[in-house]
């Protein structure tokens, strides 16, 4: 999240990114192809550390959904920090106030308990969530389908809001 807000921001305050679009490659291109990349990137480096950990053992096809969404998730975020932010210093700032928040749903796993309702307004909450369902208690399909469903809720606003946010930005 943070490689892809720092590197929207240098290249927002560097005047590089109006130089790509200078090119035949348009806005909507820009912003796919660097989605594609930090999904990817966010993607194969989570898929290697739960295969590390033993994690995949149980439902591997929901647990790469999980991951997959997870993985858009981050990255809607991190066209929001690269446009909120004006270089490293302020997006690493944002980066850190993110990572507290996006990390609150995992409070609830480490202790029962202690999960409140306003919780389910954090994004993570359902990739969280869904994560501990799966691999702690073997839940299926029909368990966490709307997990999933409210985490790709969550995925495409971000996405569109943050990429609105920064063609704003630049325009």
């Amino acid at each position: 999240t943070m490689g892809l807000a720092s590197l929207l921001a240098e290249e927002i305050q560097a005047g590089t990114i109006r130089a790509l679009l200078v090119s035949p490659m348009g806005t909507r291109e820009l912003f796919t192809a660097k989605g594609v990349v930090s999904v990817s990137m966010v993607f194969t480096q989570v898929v290697v550390l739960m295969l590390i950990v033993g994690a995949m053992k149980t439902e591997p096809l929901i647990i790469l959904t999980t991951l997959f969404l997870g993985a858009l998730l981050v990255t809607g975020i991190g066209f929001l920090m690269g446009a909120a932010g004006k270089d490293m210093l302020s997006v690493m700032a944002w980066g850190v106030l993110a990572m507290i928040l996006l990390g609150v749903p995992s409070f609830g796993v480490l202790f029962p308990g202690t999960m409140t309702v306003w919780a389910k307004f954090i994004p993570s909450y359902y990739l969280v969530d869904t994560l501990n369902q799966v691999i702690n208690f073997g839940a299926g399909w029909q368990q966490i389908t709307n997990n999933l469903l409210l985490l790709l809720v969550w995925d495409v606003a971000l996405l569109f809001v943050g990429a609105a946010v920064l063609k704003r930005k630049f325009a």
